[in-house]
């Protein structure tokens, strides 16, 4: 079991910058993690990944204005988010998935924090 916490949703304007933060606490090895949003009354899209290697992928909407990042000792996984947009409001989600072992495939997922962007 992997258990996921987010924090550091707020409010803020457009253009404004918001760094999410993700607790990792359990059985922490073999995952990938990743960023996702859903924004009202849309589907959960993807945000972000990271991987074991260090590298990294964005979506095309995020790219040059969001980094991920993770402190393995502190098992904490980060989101900057800079120069925000109001179509950027959404319900973030931390997402851990597990690629090996008895649990290989499966996806953990956090409870959320809200960002809000206003113009």
């Amino acid at each position: 079991q992997v258990q996921l916490v987010e924090s550091g949703g707020g409010s803020v304007q457009a253009g404004g910058s918001l760094r999410l933060s993700c607790a990792v606490s359990g059985s922490t090895y073999c995952i990938d993690m990743s960023w996702y949003r859903q924004a009202q009354g849309k589907e959960r899209e993807f945000v972000s990944s990271i991987y074991s290697d260090g590298s990294a992928t964005y979506a095309d909407s995020v790219k040059g204005r969001f980094t991920i990042s993770q402190d393995n000792a502190k098992n904490t996984l980060y989101l900057q988010m800079n120069s925000l947009k109001p179509e950027d409001t959404a319900m973030y989600y931390c997402k851990a998935l597990r690629y090996c072992s008895t649990d290989s495939g499966r996806n953990y997922w956090g409870q959320g924090t809200q960002v809000t962007v206003s113009s």
